[in-house]
């Protein structure tokens, strides 16, 4: 009988499995990137501070990877999956379980004396309801369990990079507000200026009043311009402070200025790479494993269930006679239980199930896609940002000459007044427009890090 049940637990151990034998999908994207700025292997940093070099920067992601809120559900997701996964399993094995029982009572049988009251004890131990997974149901259930549970890891790793990088482009975007609401402070202060002469001049009878209104409307302009800044600047500071789940955390003044910061040139590689270096996409071929998985399961359920009780033990009617010699009794209980009719509710599972994996495949397909666009986009962007920016600092530097210029002339009584506050207001404009295609820079760079996986590998 021990053999039987050894052999028995054997083939429940080893049973086959009917899951669908899993084949990754092709990925419906091109071989390459049609854009010169992907040519080369990639070349990913080993860390984020390798990438993101600067100091005050650095300082914002470590308090997010330390305090975000959000990364912290995705890191108890983990735990969650985890602990199901170990549920799942569990169930691979038998559960031994001890049992004492003690009962007292009166029988009775018609036509016969009544009987004394008598005790009963019981000590035993043994294996209850254990499923022998001959078709691999049990298996296939936990096969799904531990992909969700990879899956899990890898959002989790996906969560990590994408709070890397919204605090990246959320300081480059306060960076930026920053330096346009130092530029406006000093436009500002240059037009108030302004105004003073040109107020003095309008009551001397040596300007115009159409020079005199345009003075005040740039400056109107300036202020108006000003509390808008500072109001968005104001806001840029708080989500700064939501990523890094800290509001208290005061923005560094003294940071590097956009035109100074350098990121590591990034090389996007082949269409392939992705496949490997992404979190999101890795946990969207565990989510397809997971669902290939629960097709066996399905598919099990067809077939018949064979459980198995078993239970070794001793029974007396005293305790202390409870371990004694004749006393030992056991139980051998295999049940067999064969499908025969249910309402159809085994294929509608089935055909669930085929239905969700059918849902993973299109859904991981679609994230191949997605972030096959994701770094087109950051490398089409790349190439033309570069030359946008090259021609701005030309339009910049010219509006700069011109400016001074204007104002020789002015002095000089050559150009009119309306022809310097021209010139002013052409240079804000260009100034601004030059730092925000900086700042453009930058989170493109930090898009194409995120299209690429970031420096986030396998098992990292």
């Amino acid at each position: 009988m021990k053999a039987m049940a050894m052999t028995l637990l054997a083939l429940a151990l080893a049973g086959c499995s009917l899951a669908p034998k899993y084949e990754r999908p092709a990925a419906p994207v091109p071989q390459a990137y049609d854009t010169p700025a992907a040519n080369g292997l990639a070349a990913m940093p080993q860390d984020w501070r390798d990438y993101f070099n600067d100091p005050a920067l650095q300082a914002w992601i470590a308090a997010a990877l330390e305090n975000n809120r959000n990364l912290r559900v995705a890191a108890l997701r983990i735990q969650e999956a985890r602990a199901l996964y170990g549920v799942q399993q569990a169930d691979r094995l038998p559960s031994i379980d001890g049992t004492g029982e003690f009962s007292r009572g009166r029988g009775a049988e018609p036509g016969q004396p009544r009987m004394p009251v008598a005790d009963r004890y019981r000590a035993a131990i043994g294996i209850a309801a254990f499923e022998l997974d001959f078709f691999g149901r049990v298996k296939s259930l936990s096969d799904a369990a531990l992909s969700r549970y990879l899956a899990s890891e890898e959002a989790h790793r996906a969560a990590t990079l994408s709070l890397v990088s919204e605090t990246a482009a959320a300081y480059f975007n306060q960076r930026s507000l920053a330096e346009q609401l130092r530029l406006t402070e000093s436009t500002l202060a240059l037009r108030e200026a302004s105004l003073k002469l040109t107020q003095r001049r309008y009551d001397a009878g040596l300007e115009t009043a159409v020079g005199l209104r345009t003075a005040q409307m740039l400056v109107e302009s300036s202020r108006a311009t000003h509390a808008e800044l500072s109001r968005e600047y104001r806001q840029a500071v708080h989500t700064l402070g939501m990523l890094a789940g800290d509001f208290s955390l005061p923005p560094d003044t003294e940071a590097v200025t956009l035109e100074s910061q350098s990121l590591t040139p990034l090389a996007a590689g082949l269409p392939s790479a992705l496949l490997i270096r992404r979190p999101d996409l890795r946990q969207a071929e565990d989510t397809l494993r997971a669902a290939n998985a629960d097709i066996g399961a399905a598919r099990a359920a067809f077939f018949p269930s064979v459980q198995l009780t078993t239970d070794i033990g001793t029974t007396a009617g005293s305790f202390s006679d409870l371990f004694g010699s004749g006393t030992g009794t056991w139980t051998f209980a295999p049940k067999l239980t064969l499908p025969i009719f249910n309402a159809g509710r085994n294929s509608a599972n089935l055909s669930l199930a085929e239905t969700r994996k059918d849902i993973a495949v299109a859904q991981y397909e679609g994230s191949i896609q997605q972030a096959f666009r994701e770094v087109a986009d950051a490398l089409s962007a790349r190439d033309t940002l570069r030359a946008q920016i090259d021609a701005q600092r030309k339009v910049r530097d010219a509006d700069r000459d011109r400016q001074r210029l204007t104002e020789r002339r002015y002095e000089r009584g050559v150009a009119s007044y309306l022809e310097m506050l021209e010139a002013q207001r052409s240079l804000f404009e260009s100034e601004q427009e030059f730092i925000r295609l900086q700042q453009r820079r930058l989170v493109n760079a930090v898009e194409l890090y995120k299209a690429l996986g970031g420096w986030e590998q396998p098992g990292s």
